[in-house]
C-alpha cells in the first residue's frame, strides 16, 4: 500500500565535540577562579561602541556599571517574559530548547539582580527611565 504523504524530513544534527567543550568550560572556570574580586564601584564606565558589522547595536559612553547592569535586567526580564509566551505554543523538541533558554535567562537575570540589590538599586522597580535609581540621583542625571 501506498502512503498517502511523505514523512517528515529528518532534521541534520552536527556533530559536537564535547571534550572541545569541556576544555573551554574548564579555562573559564580556571580564569574565573584566578581573577581577583572587584567592586562594581570600581568598575569603569562604558566605552563608546559603534554600531557596524559585528555589532548592530550602539553603546554610548561614560554608562556606569550599576546603570548598565540595570538595563541587562530590564533586558533579561523582557527575555524571560517573550520565552514564557514562546514556550506555552511550542511543542516536542522546541519546547525543550526554549525551556532551556528560558532557564538560562533566569539565571542569568538572578545574578545580575542579586548585584543590583547588593548595591542599593531594587530591580523589581526598575523602569525604562532611571529616575528613581540611586546611581542617577548621585551623579545628577535623570537618565543614561
Amino acid at each position: 500500500m501506498k502512503k498517502p504523504t511523505p514523512d517528515d524530513p529528518k532534521a541534520i544534527h552536527t556533530p559536537r565535540d564535547d571534550h572541545q567543550h569541556d576544555e573551554t568550560t574548564r579555562l573559564i572556570l580556571d580564569a574565573l577562579l584566578q581573577a581577583p574580586p572587584v567592586c562594581l564601584e570600581n568598575l569603569k564606565p562604558t566605552r563608546a561602541l559603534r554600531a557596524g558589522k559585528q555589532s548592530p547595536f550602539a553603546v554610548l559612553p561614560d554608562i556606569r556599571a550599576i546603570e548598565a547592569l540595570s538595563h541587562v535586567s530590564l533586558m533579561l526580564k523582557s527575555a524571560e517574559e517573550v520565552s514564557d509566551e514562546i514556550t506555552a505554543y511550542a511543542s516536542g523538541i522546541e519546547r525543550g530548547l526554549v525551556w532551556s533558554l528560558v532557564h538560562s535567562v533566569e539565571m542569568s537575570r538572578s545574578l545580575v539582580d542579586s548585584l543590583l540589590r547588593a548595591n542599593g538599586v531594587d530591580p523589581e522597580l526598575l523602569k525604562a527611565q532611571p529616575s528613581n535609581w540611586p546611581c542617577a540621583k548621585q551623579a545628577g542625571k535623570g537618565g543614561l
